[in-house]
């Protein structure tokens, strides 16, 4: 009897412990569970929701700089023939005035110059539209006189030049006549105005008349001024 109660105590023993354990694992079991939820749900945020995108700074393909000083931009005694399709009245040819302004039948005075053609004839067509039902507005430039460069010092011919297409320094001087005979072509440069401000620009004559690099050899800009010593 003895060793039938001892037995029957061990048995208690070992479901007990078993039932202890057994709570245990399930409830680190649950834990477990309720904690790899969040995990997913974290993970599954990751990889569903796309990053954000920032706006790039640079300009799309195929898309121009305006900046770029090869660009027309319309400018100070540059004639200007606008033409509005099926209204003589209302078109006609400008001369841009020193104070950047054209004057046009119905629109009075207006502000143009550092405009494209493009934005210019878009803003025409959307102020005539006050006027017209649908106002088709063409820009044409007549005249260029604005993009002007200067060519000071010990050249044949200095003075003021027309840059209606691209130029170097050195076919602006050859265009000059070349430099004169006791011009310093070692010590050229270049003042350009960049964000308010003059920065000179050296110029490396020999290097240039080398053609070893293009790069030697300045593009000019509108409002440049070369200076040979």
């Amino acid at each position: 009897m003895l060793r039938i109660e001892l037995a029957r105590g061990a048995v208690r023993v070992v479901i007990l412990v078993s039932a202890l354990v057994l709570g245990s694992l399930a409830q680190n079991s649950a834990v477990v569970a309720n904690a790899n939820p969040e995990s997913e749900s974290k993970t599954a945020g990751v990889k569903g929701v796309k990053p954000d995108v920032k706006a790039s700074s640079k300009p799309a393909e195929g898309t121009v700089s305006s900046d770029d000083p090869q660009i027309y931009h319309i400018g100070v005694e540059d004639e200007l023939g606008i033409s509005v399709w099926h209204e003589p009245d209302l078109s006609s040819n400008v001369v841009v005035r020193p104070d950047g302004m054209i004057t046009l039948p119905l629109l009075n005075d207006l502000k143009v110059t550092g405009m494209t053609t493009r934005e210019l004839q878009d803003m025409l067509t959307d102020k005539l539209k006050e006027f017209l039902k649908e106002p088709q507005v063409t820009v044409i430039v007549r005249q260029i006189r604005s993009r002007k460069i200067y060519l000071l010092g010990e050249v044949i011919r200095p003075g003021t030049y027309q840059l209606n297409t691209s130029k170097t320094v050195l076919q602006l001087i050859a265009e000059a006549g070349g430099p004169a005979p006791y011009a310093k072509v070692g010590s050229i440069f270049v003042i350009r105005q960049k964000n308010g401000t003059q920065v000179r620009l050296p110029f490396h004559y020999k290097k240039a008349m080398s053609g070893s690099k293009v790069s030697d050899d300045i593009v000019l800009q509108p409002g440049d001024m070369v200076v040979v010593p």
